[in-house]
């Protein structure tokens, strides 16, 4: 025995560090003496010893022993030799010998750290060196309870390494774990099944969590074992009977869940599942009503719900292979089930109704599939209705200010009745509209009176209609007479009985919620529109006490105006007057809490633009309104702006920067009602953003908060720019200046989208100005790249990759937009300089996304100056740069030919080799076959293939064959 030479003697002061509560030097220590057992060929076996021999009481060092004995297990049990992997069965099986005489067994992470050992080493062992390890255990065990312990949590951590589809394995332990279950099955799954079978007898009364433990695993392997070992009398009525034992019956409703849920044939497992309901009838479990235990109706439910959905999929495949006698007896099973599936559905703990959802979905999945419904399915429908907006009501304990984990998941639960609600409805939409109808009508007759939840829940059911019966486009107004004329009667109903004054954050947002979800109501039905209007200005929406709702209530009066701009022509004036004070910019001095906060105000700016540009006012009053409206904003905005650079407290700064955002962010959100300059134009509002512009332009040039306030004046321009077109070409020159200056990547990043926008929009327009930028904007590019970064921050080079990849983009527009005397203004050295870059953007970062653009960019090249009448001594550069650019890039070791971005890159790169062959004909090509391939070391047959091919009008052969070409050269 390798043990015998090795005396046990192991760093006692390295073991002091493994307490959780030793200093930092012994636990140093220990991380390094464990290192040094691990690694060692045999220096772990006194850790071996140490564990056969019980030599130490500390819990700490027992559990070290085992860590070092699963390393060598787990990564060097192949270089083990016979003998150590003999020491390491016999280690283990006297480990558990000394559990069965011990009178306290171990600690519960020491037992389960043994038990991934011992799983562990049957998986690498049991087909070969150890076939008899089931054997063996059981032998030794017996029905010692300390022993039975040690084997059930080894079974269980076996499923975890074998069985367990949660974890993710490779293909090879795949394969091996197929053939560990197929031998278990031959070999040991009879016995096993025996042990569990006689622990479950012998252990039921005396030690209940050594039967749960077993419950659980019996659980675990009925998914692949032989059912009928489980699914028999004596084993059946034993788990029955465990039913009804308090301890137990828990555990023995999972495992009895997981034998129903087994894959079997439809006609067998209709009868497993009624032959199991049968007993459970009888033996009292469907009177729901009685039970008290909340935790084990949880459970019950879980099953009930598995057998439910085990029946609907045997009736799903007996109906598909028309076994129409199977099917019916099946159907008739399903039906059986539905009273006790209501008696769940309707528990008042939501748990146990969550857990029966599922086999509800379900059930009602079948009706909608029968031809006709009987009456007792139609009653069946309106009591699963009535059910679901039982369950949709808030409880009394619900926390609406300071929603916490509970309110969480009663959110979740009811997302899933709402997909009950919407199969309702896919079932019988008659039924469900009647029924909310009347439950609607019912409370809102008495509203005054009703709890909140009650008021809460009738509309929201209101609310539920939109989705379950769907309209295009919202038009639940037209069509389906029956349909509207319901929905109609319910909303004039919501927005006249007076609902609206409930004094309830649930209510309010329920009310506002429906009104915008039904907003086409008001245009069959507009004389409701000045009452609803006031609800939303007055403290019923936007004035609510409750910040929650009034944010709400911004964002969906946004909604109503932009829906019903058109009628909104009478109350224009009146709407502004009330809201003026929420458009205030609220400066950071002011104590005052706000009544709505800066992302709320976008939308009451988007508000009133578009209430001022859809008014049917004269031209001159829209302006003066559009000026009432960004006057104070600039005003503010330029008093601000002169306090800034004052400013010395970083906080104090960040505040004012952040004020100067929001004012340059509600101006551009007034402009979303504009959709060209056509329409800004008419309105006569062109001027008012010229000044708007006039007064922003300044904070570029303010030396402190620089980021904040470039990105916010930055994201005006680009609203312009779609707003006033030409006008705001006077500006752009003075504020790309500003931009460009002491810049990092992340605003580059964003300045070249803008430049890209006004390139791509007036093209020609703005050709001095882009000659006059280039350069300087590519040199503050060049500058960025080039600073030095550490070499592990990956926020500094995902900042790289994305300026390079806006970079090349931005060449891509100039080159795209017909501007190529941009670029060839430059000077031949910049020019060169530039074109570089490209190449070394195709060739040298393993980048696809800005490698593909850099292709396109050397195609455009190429037909821009490629020509017998292109640009002096570009045909020269083609073939010392561009071809070997597309050989040598596609031949890297980081091209990966199986990713599909680099596949398309590969296609860029072939379109580029066709437009070289477009633009120099014959000469490209001989160019090829003599010069460049022959140095590449290209076969010639290859070489006049790749030829042929290039040569040929399709573009499509000539991508699949170049992706052939390179996978062949990688090899």
């Amino acid at each position: 025995m390798a043990c015998q030479s090795v005396a046990v003697v192991m760093d006692e002061q390295a073991l002091l560090g493994l307490n959780p509560n030793a200093d930092a030097r012994y636990r140093q220590r220990a991380i390094a003496y464990f290192e040094q057992l691990k690694e060692s060929q045999d220096a772990w076996e006194v850790c071996a010893e140490a564990l056969a021999k019980g030599i130490y009481s500390d819990d700490h060092v027992k559990f070290f022993c085992f860590q070092v004995l699963e390393h060598q297990i787990k990564f060097r049990h192949c270089s083990l030799s016979a003998v150590q992997q003999q020491l390491i069965r016999e280690t283990l099986m006297k480990w558990l010998q000394f559990q069965l005489m011990n009178t306290q067994p171990e600690k519960a992470f020491i037992r389960n750290k043994a038990a991934q050992v011992f799983a562990l080493t049957f998986v690498m062992e049991y087909m070969t060196l150890w076939p008899k390890f089931f054997f063996d255990i059981l032998s030794l065990v017996g029905l010692n309870p300390h022993g039975v312990d040690i084997y059930l949590r080894t079974l269980m951590a076996i499923d975890a390494e074998v069985v367990d589809r949660d974890i993710l394995h490779t293909p090879e332990e795949t394969r091996r774990n197929t053939l560990i279950k197929d031998s278990m099955r031959e070999q040991s799954i009879p016995s096993l099944v025996e042990s569990w079978f006689q622990i479950l007898q012998t252990y039921q009364q005396s030690h209940p969590e050594l039967t749960c433990q077993c419950l659980e695993v019996v659980g675990a392997y009925v998914s692949w074992i032989d059912l009928n070992l489980i699914a028999n009398d004596r084993f059946v009525n034993l788990l029955l009977s465990q039913m009804s034992m308090e301890e137990l019956r828990e555990e023995a409703c999972d495992c009895l869940f997981e034998i129903v849920n087994k894959g079997m044939d439809p006609v067998d497992k209709t009868k497993l599942v009624e032959s199991l309901c049968q007993v459970l009838q009888s033996a009292g479990f469907f009177n729901v009503e009685q039970e008290e235990d909340v935790d084990f109706l949880a459970k019950f439910s879980r099953l009930v719900n598995g057998m439910g959905q085990s029946l609907v999929l045997s009736w799903t495949k007996l109906a598909k292979t028309g076994n129409v006698k199977d099917a019916a007896e099946t159907l008739q099973a399903v039906e059986a089930k539905v009273p006790l599936l209501l008696q769940l559905l309707v528990h008042e703990d939501d748990d146990i109704s969550a857990n029966i959802v599922g086999f509800c979905y379900e059930y009602l999945h079948v009706l909608k599939q029968l031809p006709q419904l009987t009456d007792q399915q139609k009653a069946n429908i309106e009591a699963i209705m009535l059910a679901v907006m039982k369950k949709l009501t808030y409880d009394d304990e619900y926390n609406f200010e300071n929603e916490g984990e509970d309110e969480a998941m009663f959110v979740e639960y009811r997302k899933q009745l709402k997909m009950l609600l919407d199969r309702l409805a896919q079932v019988s939409p008659e039924l469900l509209l009647e029924a909310v109808r009347r439950v609607f009508t019912n409370t809102m007759q008495n509203w005054q009176t009703a709890p909140f939840m009650e008021v809460e829940v009738a509309i929201r059911l209101l609310y539920m209609l939109g989705e379950a019966l769907p309209a295009a486009h919202g038009a639940h107004f037209s069509g389906d007479t029956a349909k509207t004329s319901a929905l109609q009667d319910m909303m004039r109903t919501l927005v006249s009985c007076g609902v609206s004054s409930y004094q309830h954050t649930s209510v309010a947002l329920e009310f506002f919620e429906t009104v915008v979800r039904y907003d086409k109501f008001f245009i069959v039905e507009p004389q409701h529109i000045p009452g609803v209007l006031m609800a939303f200005l007055d403290q019923r929406g936007l004035r609510h006490n409750s910040p929650k709702v009034r944010s709400r209530v911004a964002y969906l009066f946004s909604r109503f105006i932009k829906t019903l701009h058109k009628h909104m022509n009478a109350f224009v004036e009146d709407i502004l007057t009330r809201i003026q004070d929420l458009l205030e910019l609220t400066p950071p001095e002011n104590g005052f809490p706000a009544l709505l906060t800066s992302d709320d105000q976008l939308f009451m700016f988007e508000a009133a633009g578009i209430l001022i540009v859809n008014s049917e006012s004269p031209v001159e009053r829209k302006q003066a309104l559009m000026r009432s409206l960004l006057t104070p904003l600039m005003d503010a905005f330029r008093l601000l702006l002169a306090k800034l650079p004052q400013e010395t407290e970083e906080e104090r700064q960040t505040a004012l920067a952040d004020c100067l955002s929001h004012a340059v962010g509600f101006a551009s959100r007034t402009s979303k009602a504009f959709s060209n300059k056509q329409t800004v134009k008419q309105c006569g509002c062109t001027e008012v953003y010229r000044d708007c512009l006039q007064a922003f332009l300044p904070a570029l040039s303010c030396p402190v908060q620089r980021s904040m306030l470039r990105s916010s004046v930055r994201s005006f321009l680009h609203r312009m720019i779609i707003c006033m077109e030409e006008e705001v070409l006077p500006f752009v020159p003075a504020a790309s200046e500003h931009m460009l200056k002491d810049c990092e990547a992340k605003d580059l990043q964003e300045f070249i989208p803008l430049i890209s926008q006004i390139t791509a929009k007036f093209k020609r327009q703005v050709s001095p100005f882009l000659q006059q930028i280039f350069m300087p904007l590519v040199l503050a590019i060049f500058e960025v790249l080039a600073r030095p970064a550490e070499e592990n921050d990956q926020t500094a080079a995902l900042e790289k990759q994305m300026l390079r990849r806006s970079y090349f983009s931005f060449i891509q527009t100039i080159a795209g937009s017909g501007m190529n005397e941009v670029m060839a203004n430059q000077g031949a050295e910049n020019m060169e300089r530039i074109v570089f870059t490209i190449i070394q953007g195709a060739v040298d970062f393993p980048d696809p996304i800005a490698q593909k653009t850099c292709f396109i960019i050397l195609t455009k090249l190429v037909e821009l100056w490629g020509g017998k009448d292109g640009m002096v001594g570009f045909p020269d550069f083609i073939y010392k740069h561009i071809v070997p650019a597309c050989f040598l890039a596609p031949l890297k070791p980081t091209f990966d030919l199986s990713d599909a971005q680099t596949v398309l890159v590969l296609s860029e790169c072939a379109l580029t080799l066709k437009m070289i062959h477009l633009k120099r004909g014959l000469e490209f090509i001989q160019f090829l076959q003599q010069e460049y391939l022959p140095s590449l070391q290209v076969a010639p047959e290859i070489s006049q293939e790749l030829c042929q091919v290039l040569q040929q009008p399709d573009v499509k052969v000539l991508k699949n064959y170049i992706k052939a070409f390179f996978q062949r050269g990688k090899l």
